[in-house]
């Protein structure tokens, strides 16, 4: 029965191993399919009767997810494979950020079995996913599929601690606001992913400290867990009592479980105007000197519980009663708060020795409906005014007076120019008077001349005389006042204007000429001068008869004929008046030459001289007048002719006697002569030897004043010109050329480029005639190119000569 057993047994063995041995393939490659770390992204199957065909990549993998800060290095993530071909036969390979782009060495894989392994640490916050391709390829580097794309996600962990914005916060509310005011609001951040509780903040407050400390102890802030908004909780803010509030500030993650920080908030507390300015006293003195304008007699006081130097703290004053002219003003102190007051019109002593002036306060910011109901603070300020000894004063400063020229010594000009206003008595004195002019009462002030008044003086200025006086009270410390003095002196009409003729003739014919124009001069000024008036004085009947006068100007006037008179000298009276007051006329005397006048109404005034003293001479004698005009012009016409023909006739070549510059001028030489035999014409002592030449006798013409040079000083002496012609012709360029550059550089000849002549020719010619009549030839068949060879100075006459 055990043997049975121990076959049985060993049967049994047997089928389970053969069985196992027949199935291991199969479910290997199950429990491979099974697991969620092998993906087949290119998983064949069969489509039918059609047999094995390449699936198209129409699903999508799902990411790879790793933590972050995961300690496993390396660390296998994912296993790829192709069913393809057999195993072993397949390379895979990778490609991305984090294999061979940046950042490099995240991922590797394994050629031969498929496997994906990370080779660092990641960091969520500075990667937060890769995407990567893989590629199958056979043992000869060929794809065998499509790339694929893995897309590995790093999962977050919290391994950050959330952190507020700002070290500090800092917000202001206003005192006595009602609870749920919000004040400020504070903010945190948190690296971790935010679609985590790794995230997930949590706002409060772990502390609370007033300003200065413990005079508030119950809490008066809350904060919103989410939104960090912080607002007060409870009543009794009051800024005169705490200045503000010091938070202790805490936000953590994971809603408040996780990790945390710390912060810390000041909260001041805004002040509002709630408290009304009084006066530190209901009654204030001072005083104030008369006559003056004092900035700062005297200051007043108040309090004001509210914030210094804001508006809820700062007064204003206003002076209610007590001011009825408005002498007084109080402005503000801004440092202090305190009311300066002023003086701004002087005060007079004699008219009133004291004020009470009733002063109200109140804040520039209106009073809070919160603050107490009580009328403004008012108190009352004396101010006391204290007597001086005023100075004098003139009733008149500048003092200016009006004086008729010629005014004479003793003329009163003013009197009562001072007064004094606590009527004490007065002492005047000049104290300026640089001509003697004024004479001053040192008790009364009353001013007379002492002296004629006249415009003669030398301290005159535009008819102004300036003086300077001096004014003294008698009390125990005398006050003393000055004045200027400006004595103007008024013109007089004291002279009467004269004429005077502007033209000396006018024509006898009333159609013809302009007339005679008269004219007027006054040794006055205005107003007493012009206009003036012009008219012909009717004692006469016949000078109204022929003659009229027209206004021209304020100045000038136009005589003319009424009817044709006869020519000689006329005397009209003429009766001339100004514009004084009251006006000075004179009757004077004109004397106006009548002539005889042309067409154009142009006078002939020897014609009608003569004509006009004809009028008493007899014929004969008018006739000997004339043939001794005659006679005269007759004689001088024969001197004329006689020293014509005395003078020698002189030939005036290019370098003769001129005082023109003749440079580039065109000469004329309209004078051939009639041979050698005609002297008369030419003088042929140009063409004699120079050697063999007498000198002229002194009594010949002197030689004419030569040009002077502007370029070269004209007194040097001039230099050696050539006068002999070289025995050979060829050499015939070289002496003209000698000759130009002396009479270049010759300073008392005509300057450059003017012509010269060269009267000697010498005394025989070795070349041969140029004249065409002994010539076989004409012009036109000589070669004149030679020209050419003598210089650019010949170049024109070569051109000229040369029918090419």
């Amino acid at each position: 029965m055990k043997m049975c057993c121990k076959v049985f047994a060993v049967f049994l063995l047997l089928v389970v191993v053969f069985y196992q041995v027949g199935s291991t393939p199969s479910t290997e490659q199950q429990a491979e399919e099974d697991s969620a770390k092998v993906l087949f992204p290119w998983r064949q199957k069969t489509m039918g009767s059609g047999g094995l065909q390449r699936a198209k990549r129409a699903w999508v993998i799902p990411p790879i997810n790793t933590p972050e800060n995961t300690k496993q290095i390396p660390k296998n993530l994912v296993q790829i494979k192709s069913d393809t071909l057999e195993p072993g036969k397949v390379l895979y390979k990778i490609q991305g950020p984090g294999v061979d782009e940046d950042p490099k060495g995240f991922f590797e894989i394994n050629e031969t079995t498929g496997w994906v392994t990370l080779m660092n640490v990641l960091d969520r916050e500075t990667h937060s996913k890769f995407k990567i391709k893989a590629y199958a390829l056979d043992l000869s580097g060929k794809p065998m599929e499509d790339p694929t794309e893995l897309e590995i996600h790093v999962v977050d962990q919290n391994d950050n601690r959330p952190a507020f914005v700002q070290e500090e916060f800092t917000g202001r509310v206003h005192e006595n606001s009602k609870p749920g005011t919000s004040v400020m609001q504070v903010e945190a951040t948190d690296a971790d992913d935010i679609e985590t509780d790794n995230a997930a903040l949590a706002y409060s407050i772990i502390g609370q400290e007033s300003i200065p400390p413990f005079r508030i102890n119950k809490t008066m802030f809350g904060i919103d867990e989410l939104t960090g908004i912080i607002s007060t909780r409870d009543v009794g803010l009051d800024r005169e009592e705490v200045e503000g509030f010091n938070i202790t500030l805490q936000v953590a993650d994971m809603s408040g479980s996780g990790l945390s920080s710390y912060s810390s908030a000041l909260i001041y507390i805004n002040d509002v105007n709630d408290n009304a300015p009084n006066f530190t006293s209901e009654a204030f003195q001072m005083s104030a000197m008369e006559n003056k304008v004092q900035a700062d007699i005297g200051r007043i006081t108040v309090t004001d519980e509210d914030e210094p130097q804001t508006e809820n703290w700062w007064v204003k004053y206003t002076i209610t009663a007590g001011d009825p002219e408005g002498n007084f003003d109080i402005r503000r102190d801004d440092a202090t708060n305190e009311g300066i007051v002023s003086v701004v019109k002087p005060l007079d002593y004699e008219s009133l020795n004291y004020y009470e002036l009733v002063v109200m306060v109140e804040n520039e910011s209106p009073l809070r409906l919160m603050g107490p109901k009580t009328p403004p603070s008012s108190a009352t300020v004396t101010i006391n005014v204290l007597n001086q000894n005023e100075p004098p004063g003139f009733r008149q400063s500048p003092l200016r007076l009006s004086v008729p020229e010629g005014s004479p010594a003793g003329t009163l000009l003013a009197s009562n120019i001072a007064l004094d206003p606590d009527r004490q008595a007065l002492r005047y004195d000049v104290e300026y008077d640089p001509d003697q002019w004024l004479l001053l009462d040192d008790e009364s002030g009353e001013i007379t001349a002492n002296k004629e008044i006249t415009k003669n003086s030398r301290f005159l200025t535009k008819d102004v005389y300036m003086a300077v006086i001096t004014v003294e009270d008698t009390g125990d410390y005398p006050s003393t006042a000055t004045a200027t003095v400006y004595i103007t002196v008024l013109e007089v009409n004291d002279f009467a204007p004269e004429p005077f003729s502007l033209s000396e003739f006018m024509c006898n014919d009333p159609e013809k000429g302009s007339g005679l124009v008269l004219s007027a001069t006054d040794k006055d000024q205005p107003p007493h001068s012009a206009p003036f008036f012009f008219s012909l004085d009717d004692s006469e009947p016949e000078n109204i008869r022929n003659w009229t006068l027209h206004r021209i100007n304020d100045t000038h006037a136009a005589l003319r004929l009424l009817s044709a008179v006869v020519e000689g000298e006329y005397v009209l009276p003429v009766v001339l008046s100004d514009s004084g007051t009251p006006a000075l006329a004179e009757i004077h005397m004109v004397n106006v030459t009548v002539c005889h006048c042309n067409d154009e109404g142009d006078c002939q005034p020897i014609l009608a001289a003569i004509f006009s003293a004809g009028a008493g001479l007899s014929l004969g004698a008018l006739l000997i007048i004339l043939g001794s005009i005659v006679l005269l012009l007759l004689l001088l016409l024969i001197m004329a002719a006689v020293e014509q023909c005395r003078r020698r006739p002189i030939r005036k070549g290019m370098l003769g006697v001129s005082d023109d510059d003749i440079r580039d001028n065109i000469l004329n030489y309209d004078e051939q002569g009639g041979g050698e035999e005609d002297e008369n014409a030419y003088n042929m002592d140009q063409l004699r030897n120079p050697n063999e030449i007498i000198p002229p006798p002194t009594t010949a013409m002197p030689r004419g004043k030569q040009p002077v040079r502007k370029d070269t000083p004209y007194n040097y002496p001039s230099p050696s010109y050539p006068r002999k012609t070289p025995a050979d012709p060829t050499d015939i360029e070289d002496f003209i050329n000698d000759g130009l550059d002396a009479a270049d550089k010759d300073p008392n000849v005509p300057p450059y480029d003017t012509a010269l002549i060269y009267d000697f020719e010498g005394d025989g010619s070795l070349a041969g005639s140029l004249s065409s009549i002994a010539s076989g030839s004409s012009d036109g068949d000589q070669d004149y190119d030679y020209l050419n060879s003598w210089g650019p100075r010949f170049n024109k006459l070569a051109n000229l000569y040369d029918k090419h």
